[in-house]
């Protein structure tokens, strides 16, 4: 028969493993990429119903100065189809550039039909690139029908290095745009603007200082280089997983700046990140967090 400070000590071991797992931020990559056509409003949904506390999303911008989930400022020809229902090839993806489109033309292509040859477990259906406004209208909604936590936003200014004016609006148009749905919809609690772009992180920081900001790497330079040229500290770290170790972690929890690699698509991995000691994980597989918690 268990003693009653036994009892206790269970409790309270729980509650802390609870109270670990809701500060963990389980960021769901493009929605859930490996099990959902990316940047959609169903892949949105799927990676809540799979227990993301973060939705991440890129965007871009059409030639009518609208916001739109994409990777790319352009139609990928992995997994794009035009209108007419053919393919787009590696040659020509370029040439379907959506800041020269209206969004209405956009709306055109199916981006969720072609089976993705990286992510061949994906769901296949007919599907768009969505709006930013609609997207969260979308998440707001669901969450409340199913109540859900409220999850945050990590919205991302996708651009091409000396793209601006080509395949993107110039930085601060990029934030502007981008801002004002984000105070029209009252969520700039929730939001992280991320980027590679360290120029949109710049203009965001002296224009909404009060907006969390993500600094995305995919080089080994030192973390005390980056934060250098960025300027300012940003709320979040996130690199490249491969160059994630326990120096650099100490080193962020020492600038008072989380952690969050990307993109950790192993239950393997994930375990491994997470004993290190990172803040949260961006994945296209949400699903696995919930097995590694097990094991852990």
């Amino acid at each position: 028969m268990m003693r009653r400070s036994d009892l206790f000590l269970i409790a309270f071991m729980l509650i802390c493993l609870q109270s670990a797992a809701q500060k963990f931020d389980l960021q769901g990559n493009r929605g859930a990429r490996g099990i959902m056509p990316e940047n959609t409003i169903e892949g949105m949904l799927k990676a809540l119903d799979l227990g993301a506390s973060t939705l991440t999303m890129n965007t871009v911008i059409s030639k009518d100065k609208k916001v739109v989930l994409s990777q790319e400022p352009y139609f990928n020809h992995e997994f794009s189809l035009r209108p007419d229902g053919k393919p787009i090839t590696l040659k020509d993806q370029k040439n379907y550039n959506i800041y020269k489109m209206d969004y209405e033309d956009v709306k055109g292509f199916d981006v969720g039909s072609k089976v993705h040859n990286r992510f061949p477990y994906q769901q296949k259906f007919k599907v768009y690139k969505p709006l930013l406004t609609e997207t969260i209208d979308a998440v707001e909604a669901y969450v409340k029908a199913n109540k859900l936590p409220k999850p945050e936003f990590s919205i991302e200014t996708k651009t091409i290095p000396n793209g601006d004016n080509e395949f993107q609006p110039e930085p601060a148009e990029f934030v502007e745009l981008i801002m004002k749905i984000v105070n029209a919809k009252k969520i700039a609690k929730r939001v992280t603007i991320q980027s590679f772009d360290i120029r949109t992180l710049q203009y965001l920081h002296i224009h909404y200082p009060k907006i969390k900001t993500a600094l995305l790497i995919d080089e080994k330079i030192d973390f005390e280089v980056n934060i250098n040229d960025l300027g300012f500290k940003p709320t979040v770290y996130s690199p490249y997983s491969v160059l994630v170790g326990k120096g650099l972690i100490d080193r962020c929890h020492a600038a008072g700046v989380k952690i969050i690699p990307w993109t950790v698509n192993s239950a393997k991995d994930m375990k491994y990140l997470i004993n290190l000691g990172v803040d949260g994980v961006i994945t296209d597989y949400p699903n696995l967090y919930k097995k590694v918690l097990e094991e852990l």
